[in-house]
């Protein structure tokens, strides 16, 4: 059995931006009851399978090239990409 190579890149705003949608769930969970909740950022979860005719090195390369250039807007964003065992 082949088993493919799976990553997770998370996307989140840079800390320096201003995140409304995060401001906004921010204070719907206040209002059902959740003071304690005093900040929220949101963010992108994107879960990708690779084929198995990668190397651990080039999936890296190809996530990090694709979350850069297509999942996230650098000049807003950060991202993180983890290759699953």
């Amino acid at each position: 059995m082949v088993r493919q190579m799976k990553a997770r890149v998370y996307v989140n705003i840079k800390p320096t931006v201003l995140d409304p949608q995060g401001q906004t769930i921010c204070a719907a969970l206040n209002g059902l009851g959740h003071k304690e909740i005093t900040a929220v950022r949101q963010g992108k979860y994107f879960e990708i399978e690779l084929s198995d005719n990668i190397s651990r090195e080039g999936a890296i390369q190809s996530l990090e090239e694709v979350a850069r250039d297509v999942l996230s807007n650098g000049v807003i964003e950060n991202y993180r990409v983890e290759l699953l065992e």
